[in-house]
């Protein structure tokens, strides 16, 4: 019949568009994605020391120096570069009801200077893609969401308060790289109670302070930051912010978290809007 005809071959045509549009927004994106990778190693620098060494906690806040006595092992090489995959889902809505999305990424973070390169891949249903850049590189910051790869749905890129907000991001995360928190490596630590430190990170121009909370094992539960950019239906607001780490496991000598949560603190209370767990951690040493 004609009219079945037509429709084979508007289906055709359709899923013909589909798999050309997805293979041109892989393809343009994985481009992307080397360009920012590039960027970053090209920076890298030699990480010292070699070793970490206990005499280096001296004159640390109490729970910063059991955090590192519980975390890390007299000697333990220090880190250089980290690869990371994630799993997790992730909340599409900026408010309302969530609508929880499943996501997978791939991550590259360098030790010295701090940076890394975030490619996520979002999926808000079967067969459609939202691609992410979320980068902190040469003390500029990226947050760069697009569909199939190829269209933009928003843009932060730069100095400013994106580099800022994105060096939180590398700060927060270190608990994944710890020794990338000690002193020796740029980090400042300033008491606050038995329970927690305030850590801040400068890299050039660009600096970045979160308060740590302990747990009892000494172990980081929480980084917070009462300042840090969210877009809200379509408008960049400053809010509180709160990451939290759990089901903490030895890797290569360290005691890393495995899961996370990160969400904003607003009025109405936390909205989470990131879950995700580690599903492969591969550690490059000095």
């Amino acid at each position: 019949m004609e009219w079945m005809e037509t429709l084979l071959t508007v289906v055709f045509l359709s899923v013909l568009a589909y798999v050309g549009v997805s293979m041109l927004g892989a393809a343009r994106w994985a481009f992307l994605t080397r360009a920012l990778q590039s960027r970053l190693v090209a920076g890298r620098q030699t990480v010292l020391p070699a070793r970490f060494e206990p005499r280096e906690l001296s004159g640390l806040p109490d729970p910063v120096q059991r955090y590192f006595r519980v975390a890390l092992t007299a000697g333990q090489p220090m880190l250089g570069a980290v690869r990371i995959e994630h799993a997790g889902s992730f909340n599409v809505a900026d408010s309302g009801a969530y609508r929880w999305k499943p996501f997978t990424s791939g991550e590259r973070v360098i030790a010295r200077p701090p940076g890394f390169v975030w490619d996520g891949r979002v999926t808000l249903v079967p067969g459609l893609t939202v691609h992410v850049h979320d980068a902190y590189v040469a003390g500029e910051g990226t947050l760069h969401p697009a569909l199939f790869g190829l269209t933009s749905l928003a843009r932060r890129q730069g100095k400013g308060d994106i580099a800022q907000d994105e060096l939180m991001r590398f700060l927060a995360e270190a608990a994944c790289y710890p020794t990338a928190l000690l002193p020796s490596q740029g980090v400042q630590w300033q008491a606050v109670d038995q329970h927690s430190a305030t850590a801040t990170l400068k890299d050039g121009e660009v600096s970045a302070s979160l308060l740590f909370a302990f747990n009892e094992e000494g172990l980081i539960e929480s980084v917070r930051a009462e300042a840090r950019g969210r877009t809200l239906n379509g408008k960049l607001v400053v809010s509180p912010w709160e990451g939290l780490w759990s089901d903490y496991q030895q890797r290569e000598g360290m005691t890393i978290p495995m899961s996370g949560e990160a969400r904003w603190l607003t009025p109405e209370g936390p909205r989470p809007y990131w879950r995700g767990r580690i599903g492969r951690i591969d550690y490059e040493f000095v």
